[in-house]
């Protein structure tokens, strides 16, 4: 079975290729879907095949701006994306990603890179999943209640406080129909460009709920901006993790190889699916991560890989379940729409 191993010579580590097409396919369905690059379950997930992790980080950064940005290009053709909105929050996310690129290195040098991202990770992750269920099930009762916002029935809605603090500029988003303080999104980016430069995400595993909950943009601009925005901020993690030489470039061709076509798919699967809908998608993927990197830390390695690979492959699934269904019924009412 040797033929199912790939020598990666930068990194100097063995993987199992069909994993990494996988990864990326998959990951590319469901980042175009939830509106960010997927590292939250790339970067464990190749730590889990046999990456060491200052590489899984730097690897999929790279990865990721390649993949957002195909999946920028087809948001923006739904007019999903709001580019004055993406662009200031660069601002906050490169110095962010500075910030935690630089505690990765101390970390590697003291020889506990990999114990501390892991805790990290699931920290980070198991906030992330209260929160979202949290905004589920307060939807739900709201909505059984007749009680809707400005976008519908909503749950967490703490960025109506947020938009009282008027700390000048007023800034107006157009696409996301909001206006707020400039700094809000600034410190926004800063605090996800930490966690990417630290996590090796694009920031987006906290960005998407945080454009939404935080900033208050309804949740497809919320995808489409994230997007753009981890695109961007992806280069520049590429270009900072490539000045430390832990990219592996042959890894990085074969994840956006599948990840090109399944960008493709995830983007427009949102175009049939509700906002509630991928919130609740988000919640489950990020449990199933988390649970996926406890297991590695406690040294159940077969069991992580299993999990991570069947939760990626399930969701992506799922997503294009969404898909199809959705575009069988536009055409069904278009043939109906003609024959009248």
């Amino acid at each position: 079975m040797d033929w199912l191993y790939m020598y990666m010579p930068i990194a100097g580590v063995e993987i199992f290729w069909p994993g990494l097409v996988l990864i990326g396919f998959s990951v590319g369905v469901i980042g175009g879907f939830f509106g960010m690059g997927g590292a939250w379950m790339v970067t464990p997930g190749l730590n889990i095949l046999g990456f060491p992790m200052a590489f899984a980080i730097g690897t999929d950064i790279a990865h990721m701006a390649g993949k957002s940005m195909i999946s920028t290009l087809r948001h923006s053709k739904f007019g999903n994306v709001d580019y004055k909105l993406g662009l200031i929050m660069v601002v906050g996310t490169v110095g962010g990603i500075e910030c935690g690129a630089a505690v990765v290195m101390w970390l590697e040098r003291l020889g506990r890179v990999e114990s501390v991202v892991r805790y990290a990770y699931v920290i980070v992750l198991a906030l992330i999943a209260v929160m979202v269920f949290y905004d589920y099930f307060k939807a739900v009762r709201k909505k059984k209640a007749g009680i809707e916002d400005r976008h519908g029935t909503e749950g967490v809605t703490w960025y109506k406080t947020l938009h009282k603090v008027k700390i000048p500029p007023m800034m107006h988003f157009k696409n996301a129909g909001i206006t707020c303080s400039m700094w809000l999104p600034i410190f926004v980016s800063f605090v996800t460009g930490v966690l990417a430069g630290f996590l090796g995400i694009g920031g987006g595993l906290i960005r998407m709920p945080s454009l939404v909950y935080l900033v208050g943009c309804p949740t497809h601009i919320a995808v489409g901006t994230d997007l753009f925005e981890v695109a961007i901020s992806g280069l520049w993690g590429t270009f900072t993790f490539g000045r430390y030489g832990r990219i592996e470039l042959l890894g990085f061709v074969v994840m956006l190889t599948g990840a090109a076509i399944g960008a493709q798919i995830g983007t427009v699967a949102t175009k049939y699916a509700k906002g509630m809908g991928i919130r609740v998608a988000f919640g489950l993927a990020v449990v199933a991560c988390m649970i996926s990197v406890i297991l590695k830390q406690i040294g159940w390695n077969m069991s992580a890989t299993v999990l991570i690979l069947g939760a990626v492959g399930s969701i992506c699934v799922y997503i294009m379940m969404i898909m199809f269904r959705g575009a069988a019924q536009e055409l069904r009412e278009k043939k109906l729409t003609a024959h009248k």
